[in-house]
């Protein structure tokens, strides 16, 4: 799957090139990412090649081809017809953390051999103290198919901070959330607390009250009342790269 400044850089190139008929510059690559230096860049055009979106044209200056494009974008370009989306395989290291991740979360392990979808990555979500889960709308991650219901809205978060730990979740995971107002006891959820501090953590209900649990000693159970939190979803799925 494709890291958020891949999917960028990716989609920056193609659309210079529909535009211009030529790639940008690693200079222009490096602006548009707000990167400070051109080796991030070099790293990144790696990357996709690697994963089968590009070719580096040898002796020739500014000569990037895309040869495939994410499965959200349609391809525009002339006699490609039939665009099919691929699976975007991670090293082996990733994959395997990822499937001990998910098995502590009740979760079936990611297979190297499954279909991509793409959600909305719309802001940092607090695995600590609460902090606000701003949507910007701007960026798109791709996730593996099988963690999406067949009906439901689902967006990404990433985590901030280490409350979770003991979850095998880790600051600067993907949290894949399905949209939804309500959830069981020991779901982890994105809890909006008082409508404007929002908080992963997993739910409890005791009584009339609700308490969201972290999984890390160093952080204290908080109970609520019921009328003070509101379920903005439940996660389902988790991504890690490196």
């Amino acid at each position: 799957m494709l890291t958020r400044k891949q999917y960028d850089l990716l989609m920056f190139i193609h659309k210079r090139v529909q535009r211009d008929g030529v790639s940008p510059s690693f200079d222009e690559m490096k602006e548009a990412l707000d990167l400070r230096s051109k080796s991030g860049i070099h790293r990144l055009i790696t990357a996709l090649e690697e994963r089968g979106f590009i070719r580096r044209l040898a002796h020739r200056a500014r000569a990037v081809e895309i040869i495939r494009l994410p499965d959200n974008v349609e391809d525009t370009r002339p006699n490609r017809g039939g665009f099919r989306p691929s699976v975007i395989e991670g090293d082996r290291a990733a994959t395997d953390i990822f499937s001990q991740s998910a098995a502590q979360l009740g979760m079936r392990p990611l297979r190297r051999d499954e279909d991509a979808a793409v959600v909305p990555l719309i802001g940092r979500i607090a695995a600590g103290v609460p902090i606000e889960a701003m949507e910007n709308g701007a960026t798109h991650l791709g996730v593996p198919s099988s963690m999406l219901s067949a009906s439901g809205e689902h967006y990404a978060l990433e985590v901030k901070g280490d409350s979770m730990i003991e979850a095998g979740i880790f600051e600067g995971d993907i949290v894949v959330v399905r949209r939804q107002d309500s959830a069981d006891t020991g779901d982890i959820v994105v809890a909006l607390i008082e409508d404007h501090e929002a908080t992963l953590k997993r739910l409890r209900r005791k009584g009339g009250a609700i308490a969201l649990e972290a999984a890390n000693p160093a952080y204290e159970t908080r109970l609520y009342r019921a009328d003070q939190i509101k379920i903005q979803g439940k996660m389902v799925g988790l991504i890690r790269t490196y």
